[in-house]
């Protein structure tokens, strides 16, 4: 008797896995973002405004969160 676990299983060996993002691109990209959100982050904290907050104080939040993931995917953590 076969159970579906095992039907899953065995259809997912089939076609494998492939990230979006490879993982020697990984640290040059958490560079990039990280850099990116420094710049970022420090135009807006020159002119902080409303509409300032939307074009820059938003993307260079977001930019540090996924840089900040891919490096630690890149550098790998250690405990």
């Amino acid at each position: 008797m076969s159970s579906p676990l095992l039907d899953v299983w065995e259809a997912a060996s089939a076609s494998p896995y492939t990230p979006a993002v490879g993982k020697g691109v990984q640290f040059t990209l958490g560079f990039v973002l990280l850099f990116t959100s420094l710049v970022l982050a420090t135009i807006f904290g020159l002119n902080r405004s409303f509409v300032n907050l939307s074009v820059l104080g938003v993307p260079a939040s977001l930019a540090f969160g996924f840089g900040a993931v891919y490096m630690i995917c890149a550098v790998g953590v250690y405990v």
